[in-house]
């Protein structure tokens, strides 16, 4: 009798779950030991055969049957079965379990074993023909594809299959998704191939639902959670990142509570445990920390001992930060050991080392502290190495460095370099200069490994504001052009209320010196314009073409002279449909302030600015000072002569923890070199100063300062009832600029989580004060004639005032003849307007037939007083909070700001907001 061995069969149905385990069947063994005692007799016919002892028998022949890509060898190479060699069903069963474990089989089976003649049939493994991801969305697939190990083309294994799972398993954990699963599936196709499908279940993302805090006492859970990275899911951090659980943040945490207690002198504070649960449900995170905090130390002694002579050990203790008796603080220590080695490196010892020698007294619960300076040799700069540019030419970085190879070593100066190259903006941020040993103990080599990013822009961009309505904008720009830093720009802009275009372009080094030469060609149209009610009226068109010339030589490391000259042609108009009568601008419809300022003049100027400028970064700022005072004389040719004046101040101060304060201060002063008649001011309105929105905030567009407002009467003379109108919104308000201003500005920016700050949400609360004030009260545009009865009595109100009468304006045609208006009674051309003061003619200027008398033509203006309000010098407050935010459709500024101090006739704005424009 032949006995076949052979294990389960790989399945074949498709969508068949691949993981299952592998089935053994028993092996037919021998016949029951001698010892056992023989089974009854059984009938002649059914009676079996005798039980024999196991044999040990002789492999005659040996083969391999089945394969197809394997060779037969490569299949016998894994078992230890040889031609001519014993063999016993346990050494043919370890056989059938060392192929399969090679993994490159699904099925053996073993035939021949009664006669020697052994035959292993098998079944390859399938071919991989693709592999399909099927549910994930949070992930897509390139991301999960690049870090399993199954592809088209390999040969399936449920080794790989099952550490592919755990793969994709794991990239989700990292994503927060602890209720990730992964079913793998696999479909038959034909030629031994399959299919393998990753069914993917991704589950929530894993939220800390509560995070637990054991042992405090000095501290509430909340201050010290309020310390830690990880925040717990709670409407108030909708928007942050951190709630998820992440195992490297949770060692962060540990790290962040030990600082926190060594600031707060707890020197002997430790974290006892650190455990995180997963609830039942594979949706939240339980943290659970238990902390000793242990006794609260004070600072003893506080010494310097130095090694290097040129240091004076007293003088420098006692410019240390910590005193002796002041609770102890491990951030005051980190940040001596900081100041005591830039003092060293100042000096030009590059290498010098600050170790804290710390003696702590556990019954008087003080830790007193020696600062050891270790002797060291002055150092100089070797060389200077900048690697990472391939667009920025050396010499444009290394223009900006304080230090030259071979000069004294210096971190003052080296730290101003690095502000100056992260300052150009053409590197990602936190760019930092590297020091390394030089050749020599007392040479030091200086290196910039920098990260180029994109300094080339173009924008095209819509959006809506409060001020400019309607915005549209275009700009290219390359701030390092060619990659000599050089800077070429050209933008346009569209809104109703202004257009502009203008092109220009820097070089900050002309002829490799460190001179700056730059040029601005432009075309700037600007439309004023006033309310009534809701409707806007535009008042003047102002169309300035022109351009400017710059030359800056700096001066010192921070002081810079700059020079300028500029060429400009302004054309002021009025709407003619509006404010002309008989082809003149009308007074009585525009004002006599605009009518005054229409024309077309040159502007001739030249000025000079001297700058002082130490902020860390010109693009956003964190600490620095920045000043710029400033003059321009208009009156080399041209037709407009002043003297101005402008001064502009800001400081910042990066006071910890992410808030940065700042205090601005700007105002400016022009002065007219021309003389102008009473009443006039010799400074033209399109020359002078408007404050409001967007600068002023709190405060409308030119809501602050000079300005006329039309108040008209209501009722008629002959009832006597004539008064004032009270509404706002019926009254014309002309802003017509001061020759004087200032602005002050108090910012802090508050930081926001990780969240906020990766949408590029910054918000601040601000305080601001200003005024604009100094013109020539306006001549009055009219005096209206009091009324009076038959007798030549003067008429007046029933309140008391003054009953007055509208004006009547004659009206000509475009030749200057006098109008006249055609009685109504007239059966011919009744109402006509006509040059004939009797009859009338087909055309204005013909013949005269008729015999009607006619009316002189008058347009009737009602009265109205015109009040001059908001010359004050007088600080206008306001007080409020702003938001900037990178949004996905553009740039956007966001205030809320309530003016709560003003003068009489200022324009107040709650809110505004600008997107599309750059802020």
């Amino acid at each position: 009798m032949v006995t076949a061995l052979k294990v389960t069969k790989f399945g074949v149905r498709a969508s068949a779950v691949l993981l299952t385990g592998t089935t053994w069947f028993a092996l037919a063994t021998a016949a029951q030991a001698q010892q056992a005692p023989a089974p009854a007799p059984a009938p002649a016919a059914q009676q079996p055969a005798p039980a024999v002892a196991a044999e040990t028998r002789t492999i005659r022949t040996l083969r391999v049957e089945g394969t197809q890509r394997l060779e037969p060898e490569t299949v016998l190479s894994y078992t230890r079965l040889r031609v001519g060699q014993t063999y016993t069903t346990e050494s043919l069963d370890q056989a059938i379990r060392d192929v399969l474990a090679s993994e490159l089989l699904a099925d053996v089976t073993i035939e021949g074993v009664e006669s020697g003649d052994i035959v292993l049939r098998v079944r390859e493994n399938p071919v991989i023909n693709r592999v399909i991801l099927e549910g994930n969305k949070r992930l897509k697939d390139d991301k999960i594809v690049k870090e399993i190990k199954l592809a088209p083309r390999q040969m399936f294994t449920r080794t790989a299959v099952r550490a592919d799972v755990a793969r994709i398993v794991e990239l989700y954990r990292r994503q927060g998704r602890f209720a990730a699963t992964v079913e793998p599936k696999m479909v038959s196709l034909d030629q031994n191939r399959v299919d393998i499908v990753f069914e993917v279940r991704e589950g929530p993302k894993s939220k800390v639902r509560q995070i637990n805090i054991i042992g405090n006492e000095q501290f509430s859970d909340g201050k010290l959670r309020g310390e830690m990275a990880t925040k717990q899911a709670r409407l108030t951090t909708i928007m942050s990142s951190n709630t998820s659980y992440d195992q490297d943040r949770l060692a962060y945490d540990q790290q962040k509570l030990r600082q926190f207690y060594l600031t707060e002198g707890y020197a002997d504070f430790r974290v006892v445990s650190a455990v995180a649960e997963l609830t039942p449900d594979k949706r939240d995170f339980i943290i659970t920390y238990v902390v000793e905090e242990g006794p609260r130390y004070k600072f003893g002694k506080v010494s310097v001992d130095s090694n290097i002579r040129d240091f004076d050990d007293e003088a420098l203790a006692k410019g240390l930060a910590m005193k002796e008796g002041d609770w102890y603080n491990a951030k005051l220590v980190e940040d001596t050991i900081d100041q005591l080695s830039e003092t060293a490196g100042a000096f030009g010892y590059a290498f010098a080392n600050v170790s804290p020698d710390f003696q702590r007294d556990r019954e008087k619960l003080t830790m007193s502290i020696n600062f050891n300076i270790a002797e060291a040799r002055r150092t100089y700069v070797e060389r200077i190495d900048i690697t990472g540019n391939t667009q920025t030419q050396d010499k444009v970085i290394r223009r900006e460095m304080r230090l030259a190879e071979g000069d004294a070593f210096n971190t003052f100066l080296v730290k101003r370099s690095q502000d100056r190259i992260n300052s150009l903006g053409y590197f990602n941020e936190k760019f930092e200069i590297e020091q390394k040993e030089g050749s020599a103990p007392d040479r030091v080599i200086l290196t910039a490994n920098v990260e180029e990013k994109s300094t080339g822009e173009l924008t095209l961009s819509a959006g809506f504001s409060s001020l400019e309505r309607f915005i549209f904008q275009g700009s290219i720009r390359q701030r390092n052009f060619r990659g000599k830093g050089q800077d070429l720009r050209l933008s346009a802009d569209y809104s109703s209320y202004s257009k502009s275009v203008e092109l220009g372009f820097t070089e900050p080094y002309l002829f490799d010196q460190n001179v700056a030469l730059g040029g601005t060609i432009f075309r700037r149209d600007y439309n004023s314009f006033n309310y009534l009610g809701t409707d806007r009226r535009t008042t003047y068109q102002q169309v300035s073409t022109g351009g400017q010339v710059v030359l800056g030589v700096p001066l010192t490391e921070y002081w810079t002279l700059s020079g300028r000259y500029s060429l400009t042609h302004d054309s002021v108009t009025l709407d003619e449909s509006t404010f002309f009568t008989n082809g003149a601008c009308d007074p009585l419809k525009a004002g006599r302030y605009l009518c005054e300022a229409l024309g077309k003049r040159w502007t001739s100027s030249v000025g000079l600015s001297l700058i002082y400028d130490s902020l860390n970064s010109r693009l956003r700022p964190t600490r620095g000072q920045r000043l710029v005072l400033g003059t321009d004389f208009a009156g080399l040719g041209g037709d407009v002569k002043y003297l101005r004046g402008r001064f502009d101040a800001d400081k910042y101060w990066n006071i910890g923890s992410g808030f940065i304060f700042s205090a601005g201060l700007e105002g400016g002063y022009i002065h007219s070199l021309e003389d102008a008649a009473p009443g006039v001011d010799p400074v033209r309105i399109t020359d002078r100063f408007f404050l409001g929105e967007p600068q002023f905030r709190g405060f409308d567009i030119r809501g602050v300062g000079p300005r006329i407002q039309r108040v008209s009467y209501t009722g008629s003379v002959a009832g006597g009832n004539q008064a004032l109108i009270t509404n706002e919104e019926q009254i014309f308000d002309d802003a017509i600029g001061g020759r004087a201003y200032y602005l002050g500005k108090l910012e802090l920016e508050i930081p926001l989580g990780a969240g906020a700050r990766e949408m590029g949400i910054r918000p601040s609360i601000f305080f601001m004060a200003g005024a604009n004030w100094g013109v020539r009260e306006p001549n009055k545009t009219a005096n209206f004639t009091q009324a009076t009865d038959g007798s030549g009595n003067l008429l007046f109100n029933a309140d008391g005032s003054p009953s007055l009468l509208p004006i009547q304006t004659p009206q000509f045609d475009s030749e200057g003849r006098a109008l006249f208006a055609v009685p109504l009674t007239d059966s011919v051309a009744p109402g006509q307007l006509t040059t004939c003061s009797i009859g009338y003619s087909a055309t204005l200027g013909g013949a005269c037939s008729g015999t009607s008398v006619n009316s002189v033509y008058n347009i009737t203006t009602d009265p109205f007083i015109e009040n001059f309000l908001g010359n004050s010098p007088k600080p206008r407050l306001s007080v409020g909070i702003g938001v900037n935010w990178n949004s996905p459709f553009g740039p956007l500024r966001l205030d809320l700001a309530h003016a709560f101090l003003t003068q009489k006739g200022d324009d107040t704005k709650l809110f505004t907001f600008n997107v599309g424009t750059s802020f």
